[in-house]
């Protein structure tokens, strides 16, 4: 991990690696004003005081509807961003696996911003995920999920 930058907002954040049966990886198109379109999983900020479980929890439920415990944490990353909203900030992000049965989402829940960035969603396959055409964060995304499955 590297250091994390003081000059910057600190964006908590849970990440939700959401597999299917085939152990495809569901990804969310973001569309931002601007900037090339990237992919990444279901998950945002926490509220404050909350932990990054309850986060996973309740991103998860608004992002795909799906009501599911998110487990231990197996990942972090650190990465300086700046928000769809345009803000630069130095994120903490903790990653959380979920295993759905079946490959239906719900997004109904998602936010009028949501409504408006996250244009698509589709399940990737783990080989996809390093050499889709457009950016997919984290980029170690497909390794995390690939060591996950092997322990």
């Amino acid at each position: 991990m590297t250091a994390l930058n003081p000059n910057k907002r600190l964006r908590r954040s849970a990440r939700v690696i959401v597999l299917d049966p085939n152990s495809r990886a569901l990804m969310f198109r973001f569309d931002v004003p601007g900037r090339p379109p990237f992919w990444v999983t279901a998950g945002g900020e926490c509220e404050p005081g909350e932990s990054f479980e309850d986060a996973a929890r309740r991103e998860l439920m608004e992002e795909t509807g799906i009501a599911a415990d998110p487990g231990q944490q197996i990942a972090r990353t650190t990465p300086e961003f700046i928000t769809v909203e345009g803000e630069p900030v130095q994120a903490d992000e903790r990653y959380f696996i979920v295993q759905v049965d079946t490959p239906e989402i719900n997004t109904a829940g998602h936010t009028a911003l949501e409504q408006k960035v996250m244009t698509q969603h589709r399940w990737f396959a783990l080989d996809e995920l390093s050499s889709w055409h457009e950016a997919v964060f984290p980029e170690n995304l497909g390794e995390m999920i690939a060591y996950h499955i092997a322990t």
